[in-house]
């Protein structure tokens, strides 16, 4: 399994954050391997689901994400089925940090099929790629906060 953490300072309360990162509307505006969305339900509560696009490597990657656990607007469980059996968990966490600040905490977790064999497989695949984009995906989502 590969495991991503990153953590970034907003300067937003977090219930402008949750209003931002809980609106899969607003994906293409700060995750940066986000290509296509399906329908999304009007309010994402425990048990919504939905389509995305994502591109990794120059190759789609269709996932079926399912809100798993909520918590407005501290906390945020999704769990994700992608192709070949492949499974993905992201956590999103906020917390205040004095006055109209926030950390939001990500960690993505994703189990590539294949067993062990497909474990190594992916991270010769992936390598440093799920960090460095999970934090350029964090730095545009301060920017289109702390800019709008």
């Amino acid at each position: 399994m590969t495991r991503v953490h990153c953590a970034i300072e907003i300067g937003a309360p977090p219930a402008r954050v949750w209003e931002v990162v809980m609106d899969p509307r607003r994906l293409a505006d700060w995750v940066t391997i986000h290509r296509h969305l399906g329908p999304v339900p009007e309010r994402l509560r425990r048990g919504a689901t939905f389509e995305q696009t994502l591109n990794l490597r120059g190759a789609p990657l269709h996932v079926a994400w399912t809100v798993v656990d909520v918590d407005p607007p501290h906390r945020a469980l999704w769990e994700g089925q992608g192709p070949a059996h492949s499974r993905a968990s992201i956590v999103y966490e906020l917390r205040p940090d004095g006055e109209n600040r926030t950390i939001f905490d990500y960690t993505n977790e994703f189990k590539p099929p294949g067993g062990a064999l497909g474990a190594v497989a992916g991270r010769v695949l992936v390598g440093g790629l799920s960090q460095r984009e999970a934090q350029r995906s964090l730095q545009r989502l301060k920017m289109l906060i702390e800019n709008e």
